[in-house]
């Protein structure tokens, strides 16, 4: 993956980067590895998953099947929880799409996690570890980027995309079911699956245009 001046430059069209992900539910086993790769990525507290893998069986036996649905935040192109936040926590990047938070801003309202249609922020209500009281190494170094009771969400790994590398959730994939690119390269492999497999967005009727697709 090019970072994102190399991006802006390679679509061909002069458009900055719009950063998006596919998910092929026909792939999708819900071995949760995604889920994992993201908490160690981030460093995330008990409880908050930014990544998640949800499940639901359909069918009667015996053509009875478990269907995975992993979910996380969808970076919208228009994104209904940055125009209510109160102090501009919640904004988009200039030279991209992505919906960020700035954790020296936020007051920890919850306006945003109320206008999110997805459930897909969160709050860390203290800044516990996974063994108590007391942090490991691990988990001091991470911590120091979130404060306690203030809203956190997926970051789509921004990051790792300065450095053109692929978000954590999608390299480390086993099955392949995660692509992430360029929605405004034509060539690039998430344009050209949309083009290919039927698809659609999560709650498409809201308007919010978001960038995740689901393969089917």
């Amino acid at each position: 993956m090019a970072n994102n001046k190399d991006a802006a430059k390679s679509n061909g069209n002069g458009k900055a980067p719009r950063w998006g992900m596919a998910i092929d539910l026909k792939r999708c086993v819900g071995c949760q590895s995604c889920t994992l790769a993201c908490k160690a990525e981030n460093g995330t507290p008990p409880g908050i998953f930014w990544m998640r893998v949800l499940s639901k069986e359909e069918g009667t036996y015996p053509q009875a099947r478990t269907v995975f649905l992993p979910i996380r935040c969808n970076h919208c192109d228009d994104p209904p929880c940055v125009p209510v936040c109160p102090t501009g926590a919640s904004y988009k990047r200039e030279q991209d799409n992505l919906v960020l938070i700035h954790q020296s801003k936020c007051i920890g309202c919850r306006a945003c996690i109320v206008a999110c249609p997805y459930q897909v922020r969160f709050v860390a209500e203290d800044s516990k570890g996974y063994y108590g009281k007391k942090l490991t190494p691990y988990e001091e170094e991470h911590y120091q980027r979130w404060q306690p009771r203030t809203v956190q969400k997926c970051t789509f790994c921004a990051h790792r995309i300065d450095q053109g590398l692929e978000p954590a959730c999608v390299q480390t994939c086993p099955t392949r079911a995660l692509v992430c690119g360029d929605l405004n390269d034509p060539e690039s492999e998430i344009s050209r699956l949309l083009r290919q497999r039927v698809n659609f967005p999560p709650r498409a009727e809201l308007g919010t245009q978001p960038s995740l697709f689901y393969l089917t």
